[in-house]
């Protein structure tokens, strides 16, 4: 079973310009590699110390790829560095996965390539970095990507807006999904697309597509769409690996964890995903140790 926490390499996701509205800081991209490697030492530790398994890598332009070497910033990671990091954290126990969110909400770390989105240059980057970073990673069981929130309304503060909508956005996820499968590795998805779209999803998503809905409150009322979508993937029979966050509640976890052994057959819940939404570095450490402690607590006792 995935015990898992997601971390981040690069932050260059959420926003392509500061949006002081939303209160909240790092938001923005940012031309070099917010990353302290004492809070990612600090971070492995912490998993180890606390049973969790598996540490998903949400990579961005944090690596100098040798297929797209433009896409890095400043102080991004060798390709050599990055190998060297995984092969730490697996003689510690832990299993890496990689990520790359390629919804067009949060790719602005792909620097020119996300104001080309669809285009025949776009996906041959997208088969190019896929490619690289499953080769990096060794073949890594699961791969990551991202396509979460690809709406007007949460893009509603950006300065360049890019929406797939319909056939297009399933034909580039399809795009996606074939070039991991191509290489023997399963893809991963977050699944806040069936909140707003469930009959095209249940009608179009493979059930080879790992499933992480996310829902981070403590209240899993019958009202809530995004807390009952596990319900709802689970009566069509998709693999899921719930995610929490200590972002708005720090019962988020131990609640998602109940209610999702309650709901999901367990041939189909393959884990547990904990994140906490900040870079890695050390102004975020106790938010970062706090939401460790939250996942060690909630999946004590679980199946390996």
């Amino acid at each position: 079973m995935i015990k898992g926490y997601l971390v981040h390499l690069s932050f260059n996701f959420w926003a392509d310009r500061d949006v002081p509205e939303w209160g909240l800081p790092y938001v923005a991209a940012r031309p070099y590699l917010r990353f302290d490697e004492s809070m990612w030492q600090a971070i492995l530790e912490k998993m180890v110390e606390q049973g969790l398994n598996t540490v998903v890598i949400d990579l961005g332009d944090g690596v100098q790829y040798q297929s797209h070497p433009e896409i890095a910033v400043e102080n991004a990671w060798t390709t050599d560095n990055l190998r060297d990091e995984l092969a730490k954290i697996r003689e510690m126990g832990l299993d890496p996965i990689p990520k790359l969110n390629f919804s067009a909400c949060h790719d602005v770390w792909m620097g020119p390539y996300a104001r080309r989105v669809s285009s025949p240059e776009y996906y041959q980057v997208c088969r190019d970095l896929i490619c690289e970073v499953i080769e990096l990673f060794d073949t890594p069981r699961l791969f990551h990507l991202g396509m979460d929130e690809e709406t007007a309304q949460h893009q509603r503060t950006y300065e360049h807006v890019v929406i797939r909508q319909y056939n297009l956005w399933w034909h580039d996820l399809f795009v996606l999904v074939d070039e991991v499968e191509k290489h023997g590795v399963r893809p991963w998805v977050w699944s806040d697309y069936v909140w707003c779209h469930p009959e095209s999803f249940f009608e179009r998503m493979p059930r080879s597509v790992l499933q992480s809905n996310w829902y981070y409150g403590g209240d899993f009322g019958e009202d809530i769409a995004s807390a009952q979508a596990y319900r709802r993937l689970e009566a069509h029979a998709y693999d899921q690996v719930p995610t929490a966050s200590n972002w708005t509640t720090a019962k988020s976890i131990a609640s998602t964890v109940q209610f999702c052994r309650e709901h999901i057959a367990p041939q189909r819940l393959l884990g547990f995903l904990q994140t906490v939404w900040k870079p890695t570095i050390e102004a975020c450490r106790d938010l970062h140790m706090e939401a460790l402690d939250l996942a060690a607590e909630a999946l004590r006792g679980l199946p390996v």
